[in-house]
């Protein structure tokens, strides 16, 4: 990455885009914690966070979703997206191990997380796949239950490395109703890389363009598809 500012609006919706080795997934990775920038701020919520781990800065709200599917494949899509509650578990291990005594702390904990779940399932519509082990569903499911395992973070933020890589035509759509939701009813601000360009014209407020690792164009849809540079580097070449 070379000298890279992107300004992302809260509760907007916008995407990242460019071509393959642009350095697209590297800017999530620095900004999710799994790369260290060896120069630059990110800044969230008024926070640096370049040098804080993954896990605490997942916990100050942003969550991700990744370009190759990061699911456990023998857990059910509600094992999956329980897990994505971890960071609201009250109990430990050891009370943990006391769930099934009627109104304990655990079995309580167990229940209030489960109703969360719950509502996610019901969201994107998951209930055929609940039980399901995950290596046992189409990949467009799974890519849905991983968008599912990082709305149960509760993100102010959510990252998504191309969501709609195999889907089909339809559950694209279902997708862009989806995103719409998030950032509407959940008041989630939703960074995106994708490839589909039709999704990515109709969702995105703002598009930013990279190209070997520099920003070479942003804006809005209507402006981005018509710079030559673009057009060049990226709509060019498909």
């Amino acid at each position: 990455m070379d000298d890279v500012s992107i300004v992302i609006e809260e509760h907007s919706v916008s995407s990242v885009i460019g071509p393959n080795g642009a350095g697209k997934t590297t800017l999530f990775n620095c900004i999710s914690g799994i790369y260290k920038p060896g120069e630059g701020r990110i800044v969230f919520k008024g926070r640096e966070i370049q040098r804080l781990t993954p896990d605490r800065i997942a916990r100050l709200g942003i969550a991700r979703t990744f370009q190759n599917i990061e699911l456990f494949a023998h857990m059910t899509t509600m094992e999956n997206l329980m897990l994505g509650r971890h960071q609201f578990l009250k109990t430990g291990l050891f009370s943990g191990s006391l769930f099934f005594r009627r109104g304990s702390k655990a079995a309580q904990d167990e229940i209030e997380n489960r109703e969360e779940v719950e509502k996610i399932i019901d969201f994107l519509e998951l209930q055929s796949a609940r039980n399901e082990f995950v290596s046992n569903l189409p990949y467009g499911i799974q890519k849905k239950v991983e968008l599912g395992r990082a709305l149960a973070l509760q993100p102010q933020l959510l990252l998504l490395d191309e969501p709609s890589a195999g889907m089909n035509t339809e559950e694209k759509q279902d997708l862009m109703i989806w995103l719409k939701d998030i950032q509407e009813e959940l008041g989630i601000t939703c960074l995106l890389i994708e490839h589909d360009m039709k999704l990515v014209m109709d969702i995105s407020e703002k598009i930013t363009v990279l190209n070997y690792g520099r920003k070479i164009a942003e804006g809005e849809p209507k402006e981005i598809q018509n710079k030559p540079e673009v057009l060049e580097a990226y709509l060019g070449e498909a």
